[in-house]
């Protein structure tokens, strides 16, 4: 599957808080957290839907994958949502693992793995 998504009871703006910290605990920061939602409202658009970008990072791994790679740049930061789908709080990413598969490299899976799964488990912590 192309993406993790799971769903949480918590608000919006406890599971980015909450998420802020299960990342930085992996070594990860949150370089931009773009709520989409204000930003479209600002340019006169109507979009009701709750709707934030966090884009996430780890220096060490980004340098990793972008010396084996420069089309990996083409996919950082990585990104995770946070949204609401009808009254119910979710969050998620698209898969690193399947995002590499589009550059054809394969020594660039071992490393999206291991980024792939502290994303999805600082996830499941913040949920």
């Amino acid at each position: 599957m192309f993406h993790y998504t799971v769903e949480t009871a918590k608000t919006i703006q406890q599971v980015i808080q909450d998420l802020e910290q299960s990342l930085k605990s992996r070594k990860f920061g949150v370089l931009w957290a773009f709520d989409l939602t204000a930003t479209l409202h600002s340019k006169g658009i109507e979009f009701t839907k709750p709707y934030h970008i966090l884009e996430v990072c780890n220096p060490v791994r980004a340098k990793e994958v972008l010396s084996e790679d420069d089309l990996v740049g083409y996919f950082l930061p990585c990104k995770i949502v946070v949204y609401d789908d009808g009254g119910v709080t979710k969050i998620g990413l698209p898969r690193p693992t399947a995002l590499m598969k589009m550059i054809e490299r394969p020594a660039l899976q071992p490393i999206a793995q291991i980024v792939e799964q502290t994303l999805i488990s600082a996830i499941d912590e913040a949920k």
